[in-house]
This record gives structure tokens, sequence and C-alpha cells, in this order.
């Protein structure tokens, strides 16, 4: 699955582990989520950052495609240090 197709509500897991879910139905190279890390926030994060998306039967999927923008994308932030 591309990251573009998540729908608002979707559970995620993020490269760091966290999880987090779904806030919007945009499509690009961030997407607004509520994520579930030291504190519970809501901000963006990268498209490239998810791993893992949860499915209709509760497992944990990590079939993640990313476009070749949002991966591109990825590494610009890895040539910064990120």
């Amino acid at each position: 699955m591309r990251t573009n197709e998540l729908k608002k509500g979707a559970r995620v897991m993020l490269a760091n582990g966290w999880e987090a879910d779904i806030m919007d139905n945009m499509k690009g190279n961030t997407r607004m989520a509520k994520v579930y890390g030291y504190e519970c926030e809501i901000g963006s994060v990268y498209s490239h950052d998810i791993v893992a998306y949860k499915g209709a039967d509760g497992a944990w999927r990590n079939d993640i495609e990313y476009t070749p923008a949002q991966l591109q994308c990825k590494e610009t932030v890895k040539a910064f240090g990120f």
C-alpha cells in the first residue's frame, strides 16, 4: 500500500517505533498524524517515516510503498543528517 492511500484514522507505525493515527486524507511528503510517543501530540510526519500500518484484521502490515518524490525527500533529509 502506498502512503498516499492511507486514510484518516489509519493506525501506522513510524520508523522510530512509535504508533500514530493518520489525521488527514492528504497526499505528499508529509501527513498530519496524532503520534503516541513520549507524549501524545498532533503534527506533521514525513511519509517516508511510515513503515507499517494496521490492517482491517488488526495485524500489522509492512508492505508500504513510497512515491519517487517521497524517496527523494528521504534522501534530502538524510543528507542533512536527520
